[in-house]
């Protein structure tokens, strides 16, 4: 059918974005909306911000010329698992006017397939949290940390922004002037770079800043390291070196040490040009030497690209990624080393 089309959704804690596509991967329609993590603003939230996504992306589209979509977001166990949830995604969906079956996938699935069509790989996301995936066959098949804050996500933003807190402290401890970094984030949760007269007024000052906020906002400060990093800062180029380490160790609790299948790094820490991202590449072709290491795109088209992988009509998903995704990745797949 030449009229088939397909919507991806990437959903995620802050945005929410929908693609409509077609079939030969023509963009007909975006959309967006607020945050739509189930998990952090409830179920009936998310499908509010969903459905605003979708009706944005089907603007102009008839939606009965939907054939399949697909909605990708974290913790998508945890959604289907809850009927009440999927109960609201569901009235969601047919609000929209789309009567076509539509799928609910991790979204760590959605970003490697946002990266590369190869059915083997692995997937590093680094963002406020920290997940390693191992995908076979476009499916998750293992992943590693993605444990939140209190007990894992190593290297990410909220481990960033939490080393960075405890430095400063520690240099408060010893009565050390801040230095860059230090001065950056006291500044950050006090308000000034000025160290009291007795420095443990300012330790109490910190310790109270931080305490009085959601522990995950730790990660707010994790610019500041990567800016710090830039200018040189030694405390904040021994976090991102420490965070890259981190990282790679992650990967390499799922990931065999000969593999050279692609490794698909996703997030905002990893898809910029950071120095995170710098040292996060670094470290891995340090291990993995004949791996190629791309970086995620748009994870609505990536979504909607998963969609149409199920549907008999489209002989060619290959050739459909290349449409959806036409730049070439931003760190080009090397040549394998003769021997």
């Amino acid at each position: 059918m030449s009229d088939t089309v397909l919507v991806g959704l990437d959903v995620g804690g802050t945005s929410t974005r929908a693609l409509a596509v077609t079939r030969t991967g023509e963009r007909l329609g975006t959309g967006r909306g607020g945050g739509g993590n189930p998990t952090s603003h409830g179920a009936e939230r998310a499908a509010d911000e969903i459905l605003t996504a979708l009706r944005g992306a089907l603007a102009t589209v008839d939606p009965t010329r939907v054939r399949a979509g697909t909605i990708g977001l974290a913790g998508a166990g945890r959604l289907l698992a809850d009927p009440d949830g999927r109960a609201a995604f569901d009235r969601a969906w047919h609000a929209a006017g789309l009567r076509c079956p539509y799928t609910v996938l991790g979204d760590a699935l959605v970003a490697y397939a946002s990266g590369t069509a190869r059915p083997d790989g692995t997937v590093l996301i680094a963002g406020t949290g920290a997940i390693a995936a191992e995908v076979r066959h476009l499916r998750l098949d293992r992943t590693a940390d993605g444990h939140g804050w209190l007990l894992g996500d190593a290297g990410s933003g909220f481990w960033l922004g939490r080393e960075a807190v405890r430095r400063l402290l520690a240099d408060l401890d010893r009565a050390h002037a801040p230095g860059d970094l230090a001065a950056q984030v006291l500044t950050a949760l006090t308000g000034s770079p000025e160290v009291a007269s007795r420095p443990r007024r300012t330790v109490d000052a910190v310790v109270q800043a931080v305490t009085r906020r959601p522990p995950v906002e730790l990660a707010r400060l994790a610019p500041l390291v990567v800016a710090a990093a830039h200018r040189g800062d030694p405390v904040a180029g021994a976090l991102i070196t420490e965070a890259a380490e981190h990282l790679a160790a992650t990967v390499a609790r799922i990931r065999p040490p000969d593999a050279a299948d692609p490794v698909v790094l996703a997030g905002g820490l990893l898809t910029g040009d950071t120095p995170l991202a710098a040292a996060v590449r670094a470290e891995l072709t340090r291990r993995w030497p004949r791996t190629p290491l791309l970086t995620a795109g748009d994870g609505a088209a990536a979504a909607a690209w998963l969609a149409a992988r199920e549907l008999p009509d489209v002989t060619d998903p290959d050739a459909l990624h290349r449409r959806l995704f036409p730049r070439p990745p931003t760190e080009p797949a090397r040549t394998p080393p003769a021997g």
